[in-house]
């Protein structure tokens, strides 16, 4: 279930995994939509590397379909800090 979190929808909550890096789950990778104030964020490292072994199927799927629509429907992703 999403959840609203300033202007970017938050489809999944943040995790972080003993096998992510040392700063991953310290930076997000943000899908912003063209269209609305939607969008997909992914946990990331530093570079915007996002282990999608980790990602159960659903996220997995939204990672893929974000990736796929950049352009379309969504902007570039931006890798940011967690605040």
């Amino acid at each position: 279930m999403p959840t609203r979190i300033g202007s970017a929808w938050r489809f999944f909550q943040l995790e972080q995994s003993s096998r992510f890096a040392p700063d991953r789950g310290r930076y997000e990778l943000r899908f912003q939509s063209l269209f609305s104030n939607r969008g997909f964020v992914f946990p990331c490292d530093s570079d915007g590397r996002v282990a999608i072994d980790e990602l159960c199927d659903r996220r997995r799927d939204n990672y893929f379909y974000a990736r796929a629509m950049v352009g379309r429907e969504l902007s570039t992703p931006v890798v940011l800090p967690i605040t």
